[in-house]
Protein backbone atom coordinates (compact mmCIF):
# COMPACT_ATOMS: atom_id res chain seq x y z
CA UNK A 1 0.00 0.00 0.00
CA UNK A 2 1.28 3.37 -1.07
CA UNK A 3 0.73 6.19 1.96
CA UNK A 4 0.41 9.56 0.86
CA UNK A 5 0.65 12.69 2.51
CA UNK A 6 0.49 16.32 3.14
CA UNK A 7 3.66 18.73 3.83
CA UNK A 8 1.56 21.83 5.74
CA UNK A 9 2.33 24.50 8.26
CA UNK A 10 1.03 27.24 10.27
CA UNK A 11 3.60 30.37 11.06
CA UNK A 12 6.53 27.84 10.49
CA UNK A 13 4.97 25.17 12.95
CA UNK A 14 4.73 22.38 10.28
CA UNK A 15 3.27 19.13 9.63
CA UNK A 16 2.90 15.74 7.76
CA UNK A 17 -1.11 14.96 7.33
CA UNK A 18 -1.79 11.75 6.70
CA UNK A 19 -5.10 10.41 5.32
CA UNK A 20 -6.17 7.33 7.50
CA UNK A 21 -10.11 7.63 6.93
CA UNK A 22 -10.01 4.84 4.05
CA UNK A 23 -7.22 2.61 5.73
CA UNK A 24 -6.50 0.93 8.72
CA UNK A 25 -3.00 1.42 9.59
CA UNK A 26 -1.61 2.61 12.89
CA UNK A 27 1.65 4.39 13.07
CA UNK A 28 4.29 3.72 16.43
CA UNK A 29 5.70 5.79 18.40
CA UNK A 30 9.17 4.83 16.51
CA UNK A 31 7.45 5.66 13.03
CA UNK A 32 6.52 8.74 14.14
CA UNK A 33 10.41 9.60 15.08
CA UNK A 34 11.08 8.44 11.82
CA UNK A 35 8.57 10.68 9.71
CA UNK A 36 9.39 13.82 12.03
CA UNK A 37 13.16 13.53 12.07
CA UNK A 38 14.45 16.42 9.87
CA UNK A 39 17.65 14.38 8.07
CA UNK A 40 16.80 10.93 7.53
CA UNK A 41 12.54 11.41 7.31
CA UNK A 42 9.91 14.02 5.85
CA UNK A 43 10.68 16.07 9.44
CA UNK A 44 8.04 18.44 10.78
CA UNK A 45 7.18 19.26 14.69
CA UNK A 46 4.06 17.11 14.24
CA UNK A 47 2.50 13.86 12.46
CA UNK A 48 -0.79 14.03 12.10
CA UNK A 49 -3.22 11.08 11.03
CA UNK A 50 -6.74 11.74 9.96
CA UNK A 51 -9.16 9.05 10.49
CA UNK A 52 -12.68 8.69 10.47
CA UNK A 53 -15.47 10.63 13.51
CA UNK A 54 -15.31 8.25 16.01
CA UNK A 55 -18.50 9.99 17.08
CA UNK A 56 -21.44 12.24 15.47
CA UNK A 57 -20.38 11.33 12.11
CA UNK A 58 -23.44 13.18 10.37
CA UNK A 59 -22.17 16.39 12.29
CA UNK A 60 -18.46 16.19 12.21
CA UNK A 61 -16.00 15.83 9.30
CA UNK A 62 -12.60 13.63 10.61
CA UNK A 63 -10.86 12.92 13.48
CA UNK A 64 -7.69 14.35 13.76
CA UNK A 65 -4.96 12.46 15.94
CA UNK A 66 -1.89 14.69 16.60
CA UNK A 67 1.90 13.51 17.53
CA UNK A 68 4.74 15.19 18.22
CA UNK A 69 8.17 14.73 16.71
CA UNK A 70 9.31 12.42 19.56
CA UNK A 71 6.38 9.88 19.11
CA UNK A 72 4.13 11.06 22.14
CA UNK A 73 0.41 11.72 21.23
CA UNK A 74 -1.21 15.00 22.58
CA UNK A 75 -4.80 16.18 22.56
CA UNK A 76 -4.11 19.35 20.68
CA UNK A 77 -2.79 21.54 18.21
CA UNK A 78 -4.34 25.20 16.98
CA UNK A 79 -2.21 25.65 13.99
CA UNK A 80 -2.86 21.42 12.93
CA UNK A 81 -6.21 21.85 13.22
CA UNK A 82 -5.97 25.20 10.89
CA UNK A 83 -3.99 23.25 8.43
CA UNK A 84 -6.47 20.34 8.60
CA UNK A 85 -9.87 22.31 8.27
CA UNK A 86 -8.34 24.18 5.01
CA UNK A 87 -8.42 20.82 3.82
CA UNK A 88 -11.75 19.50 4.88
CA UNK A 89 -12.84 22.83 3.60
CA UNK A 90 -11.51 22.03 0.09
CA UNK A 91 -12.98 18.35 0.03
CA UNK A 92 -16.37 19.69 1.08
CA UNK A 93 -16.71 23.13 -0.56
CA UNK A 94 -18.00 24.72 2.74
CA UNK A 95 -16.64 27.25 4.57
CA UNK A 96 -17.54 25.85 8.04
CA UNK A 97 -16.25 22.20 8.95
CA UNK A 98 -15.77 20.15 12.24
CA UNK A 99 -13.11 18.22 13.93
CA UNK A 100 -12.81 15.64 16.36
CA UNK A 101 -9.99 15.07 18.46
CA UNK A 102 -8.96 14.22 21.76
CA UNK A 103 -9.65 17.77 23.62
CA UNK A 104 -13.20 17.57 21.75
CA UNK A 105 -15.21 18.64 18.86
CA UNK A 106 -13.64 22.03 17.31
CA UNK A 107 -15.18 24.33 15.12
CA UNK A 108 -12.68 25.75 11.62
CA UNK A 109 -14.31 28.84 9.47
CA UNK A 110 -13.09 30.39 6.90
CA UNK A 111 -12.08 34.15 7.23
CA UNK A 112 -10.36 34.92 3.85
CA UNK A 113 -9.25 32.84 0.83
CA UNK A 114 -7.93 33.33 -2.12
CA UNK A 115 -4.46 33.16 -3.84
CA UNK A 116 -2.56 35.52 -1.46
CA UNK A 117 -3.55 33.90 1.41
CA UNK A 118 -5.86 31.75 3.47
CA UNK A 119 -7.20 32.73 7.13
CA UNK A 120 -8.35 30.06 9.20
CA UNK A 121 -10.39 30.46 12.31
CA UNK A 122 -10.79 27.68 14.53
CA UNK A 123 -13.51 27.92 17.75
CA UNK A 124 -10.88 26.39 20.58
CA UNK A 125 -13.46 26.23 23.05
CA UNK A 126 -12.94 27.17 26.64
CA UNK A 127 -9.70 27.49 28.59
CA UNK A 128 -9.88 25.53 31.55
CA UNK A 129 -8.38 27.28 34.99
CA UNK A 130 -8.64 24.57 38.02
CA UNK A 131 -5.90 22.94 38.76
CA UNK A 132 -6.74 19.44 38.44
CA UNK A 133 -7.97 20.09 34.73
CA UNK A 134 -4.51 21.51 33.94
CA UNK A 135 -3.69 18.77 34.91
CA UNK A 136 -1.15 20.08 38.27
CA UNK A 137 0.19 17.92 41.02
CA UNK A 138 -1.52 19.90 43.80
CA UNK A 139 -3.78 22.61 44.14
CA UNK A 140 -2.65 26.11 43.67
CA UNK A 141 -3.61 29.47 41.88
CA UNK A 142 -3.47 28.86 38.67
CA UNK A 143 -3.59 32.64 38.10
CA UNK A 144 -0.28 32.93 39.53
CA UNK A 145 1.62 29.55 40.10
CA UNK A 146 3.94 29.61 43.11
CA UNK A 147 6.79 28.90 40.45
CA UNK A 148 10.14 30.55 40.41
CA UNK A 149 13.32 29.41 38.07
CA UNK A 150 16.65 31.31 37.53
CA UNK A 151 18.23 31.01 34.34
CA UNK A 152 21.95 30.96 33.02
CA UNK A 153 21.75 35.00 33.23
CA UNK A 154 20.79 35.63 36.18
CA UNK A 155 17.32 36.43 35.88
CA UNK A 156 14.67 35.49 37.89
CA UNK A 157 11.52 34.41 36.80
CA UNK A 158 8.33 33.70 39.03
CA UNK A 159 4.59 33.26 39.55
CA UNK A 160 3.30 32.08 36.30
CA UNK A 161 -0.04 31.03 34.74
CA UNK A 162 -1.24 27.77 34.11
CA UNK A 163 -4.21 27.43 31.88
CA UNK A 164 -5.53 24.01 29.45
CA UNK A 165 -6.62 24.39 26.56
CA UNK A 166 -6.63 21.06 25.06
CA UNK A 167 -3.36 20.57 26.23
CA UNK A 168 -1.87 22.38 29.67
CA UNK A 169 0.17 25.14 29.28
CA UNK A 170 2.50 27.24 31.40
CA UNK A 171 2.65 31.26 31.15
CA UNK A 172 5.51 33.60 32.17
CA UNK A 173 4.98 37.07 31.91
CA UNK A 174 8.55 38.74 30.96
CA UNK A 175 9.99 42.19 30.69
CA UNK A 176 12.12 41.23 27.79
CA UNK A 177 12.86 38.21 25.69
CA UNK A 178 16.23 38.50 24.21
CA UNK A 179 18.36 37.75 27.19
CA UNK A 180 16.18 34.62 28.08
CA UNK A 181 17.80 30.69 27.49
CA UNK A 182 14.17 30.00 26.16
CA UNK A 183 15.47 26.56 25.18
CA UNK A 184 16.76 25.33 28.54
CA UNK A 185 14.17 27.18 30.43
CA UNK A 186 11.29 25.49 28.65
CA UNK A 187 12.92 22.35 29.03
CA UNK A 188 12.98 22.27 32.78
CA UNK A 189 9.43 23.80 32.79
CA UNK A 190 8.05 21.06 30.35
CA UNK A 191 9.54 18.02 32.76
CA UNK A 192 8.69 19.94 36.32
CA UNK A 193 7.04 18.22 38.99
CA UNK A 194 4.34 20.54 39.28
CA UNK A 195 3.00 19.78 35.96
CA UNK A 196 2.77 15.28 35.97
CA UNK A 197 1.91 15.15 32.09
CA UNK A 198 4.17 18.04 31.30
CA UNK A 199 3.61 20.76 29.65
CA UNK A 200 3.94 23.89 26.95
CA UNK A 201 6.01 26.46 28.25
CA UNK A 202 5.72 30.41 26.69
CA UNK A 203 7.45 33.34 27.30
CA UNK A 204 5.29 35.92 26.82
CA UNK A 205 6.24 40.36 27.27
CA UNK A 206 3.11 42.64 26.54
CA UNK A 207 3.80 45.16 23.69
CA UNK A 208 0.81 46.80 23.96
CA UNK A 209 -2.67 46.27 25.17
CA UNK A 210 -3.44 44.56 22.28
CA UNK A 211 -0.30 43.09 21.13
CA UNK A 212 1.47 40.50 23.00
CA UNK A 213 5.46 39.23 21.57
CA UNK A 214 5.90 35.22 22.46
CA UNK A 215 8.34 32.59 22.37
CA UNK A 216 7.32 28.74 22.82
CA UNK A 217 8.83 25.63 24.15
CA UNK A 218 6.61 23.31 23.00
CA UNK A 219 5.60 19.64 24.92
CA UNK A 220 7.43 16.52 23.39
CA UNK A 221 8.36 18.61 20.21
CA UNK A 222 10.56 21.78 21.37
CA UNK A 223 11.57 25.34 20.70
CA UNK A 224 8.69 26.06 17.82
CA UNK A 225 8.11 28.79 15.68
CA UNK A 226 4.38 29.00 16.73
CA UNK A 227 1.81 27.54 18.86
CA UNK A 228 -1.96 27.66 18.41
CA UNK A 229 -3.05 26.51 21.32
CA UNK A 230 0.08 28.63 23.09
CA UNK A 231 -0.96 31.47 21.62
CA UNK A 232 -4.53 30.96 23.37
CA UNK A 233 -3.10 30.49 26.43
CA UNK A 234 -0.98 33.50 26.64
CA UNK A 235 -4.35 35.41 25.40
CA UNK A 236 -6.33 34.11 28.07
CA UNK A 237 -3.32 34.36 30.78
CA UNK A 238 -3.03 38.18 29.95
CA UNK A 239 -6.69 39.11 29.98
CA UNK A 240 -7.23 37.32 33.06
CA UNK A 241 -4.72 38.71 34.84
CA UNK A 242 -5.29 42.64 33.19
CA UNK A 243 -2.11 43.06 31.17
CA UNK A 244 -3.83 42.90 28.38
CA UNK A 245 -7.49 43.22 25.89
CA UNK A 246 -9.32 39.66 25.59
CA UNK A 247 -8.55 40.38 21.63
CA UNK A 248 -4.54 40.35 21.56
CA UNK A 249 -1.98 40.03 18.61
CA UNK A 250 0.17 37.33 19.43
CA UNK A 251 3.29 37.23 17.30
CA UNK A 252 5.34 34.43 17.65
CA UNK A 253 8.96 33.72 16.18
CA UNK A 254 7.04 32.22 12.81
CA UNK A 255 4.17 35.25 12.36
CA UNK A 256 1.21 36.89 14.05
CA UNK A 257 -2.22 34.92 15.28
CA UNK A 258 -5.47 36.88 16.43
CA UNK A 259 -6.81 35.70 19.67
CA UNK A 260 -10.05 36.55 21.12
CA UNK A 261 -11.71 35.62 24.65
CA UNK A 262 -15.38 35.61 23.64
CA UNK A 263 -17.14 37.39 26.48
CA UNK A 264 -20.55 35.70 25.38
CA UNK A 265 -19.42 32.22 25.96
CA UNK A 266 -15.95 32.61 27.26
CA UNK A 267 -14.72 30.66 23.78
CA UNK A 268 -11.49 31.21 22.43
CA UNK A 269 -10.78 31.51 18.72
CA UNK A 270 -7.65 31.44 16.79
CA UNK A 271 -7.74 32.97 13.33
CA UNK A 272 -4.19 32.99 11.26
CA UNK A 273 -2.94 31.74 8.13
CA UNK A 274 -1.46 28.05 6.76
CA UNK A 275 0.43 27.00 3.89
CA UNK A 276 0.70 24.02 1.70
CA UNK A 277 4.38 23.19 1.15
CA UNK A 278 4.30 19.78 -0.71
CA UNK A 279 2.73 16.37 -0.95
CA UNK A 280 4.19 12.44 -1.80
CA UNK A 281 4.34 9.19 -1.35
CA UNK A 282 6.16 7.49 1.69
CA UNK A 283 8.99 5.04 0.97
CA UNK A 284 7.55 2.05 3.43
CA UNK A 285 11.86 1.88 4.17
CA UNK A 286 11.50 5.26 6.44
CA UNK A 287 8.99 2.98 8.57
CA UNK A 288 10.27 1.08 10.96
CA UNK A 289 7.80 -2.46 9.66
CA UNK A 290 6.56 -2.53 6.19
CA UNK A 291 2.79 -1.16 5.69
CA UNK A 292 0.43 -2.83 4.09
Amino acid sequence: MSLTFRKMHGLGNDFVILDNRDYGYSLTADEVRHLADRRQGIGCDQVIVLEKPHKDRDKVDAFMRIFNADGSEVEACGNATRCVASLLMGETNREVVAIETLAGVLIGRAVQTGAEASLIEIDMGRPKFEWSSIPMARDMDTRRLDLRLDDPHGLSLAGPSAVNMGNPHCVFFVDTLEALDVASLGAAVERHALFPEGCNVSFAHITSPDTIRVRVWERGAGLTSACGSAACAVGVAAARRNLAERRSKIVLDGGALTITWREADDHVLMAGPIAATFHGVIDPGLLSRAIG
